[in-house]
């Protein structure tokens, strides 16, 4: 399934750090931290999880923090009762890297597919 078209932007924005983004989701996963990576996609200043990318303009247009659902369920960006249902739309790690896009007005989350030669 190819993602929506305001998010082709921010796949095509986040495709120099596919090589970045795979080794830490797995090193997150390898090492038993969690099953569940989560990269944070903002332009903000952000305490949440481990700074990957720093925002900083000309470029790169994002900053990117990597997280876990269990942070995110710690710190009530994903309510508890929602934690199961969370689990069951979430998409193979191995394959997929799960987007949290954090901006001024919303914040959602988006699997965008790791690219094959990211290794």
């Amino acid at each position: 399934m190819k993602p929506e078209a305001p998010y082709l932007r921010l796949q095509e924005d986040l495709k120099a750090y596919q090589a970045l983004l795979s080794k830490a989701a797995d090193t997150i996963l390898d090492q038993d931290v969690s099953n569940y990576p989560i990269f944070v996609v903002h332009r903000h200043d952000l305490a949440l999880g481990i700074l990957l990318v720093a925002h900083d303009e000309p470029t790169p247009k994002w900053s990117v923090n990597v997280t876990t659902l269990e942070e995110l369920a710690t710190k009530r960006l994903v309510a508890m009762d929602k934690v199961d249902n969370f689990r069951q739309v979430y998409k193979d790690p191995r394959a997929y890297f799960c987007i949290f896009v954090w901006n001024e007005s919303d914040a959602s989350f988006v699997f965008l597919p790791r690219a094959e030669d990211a290794d």
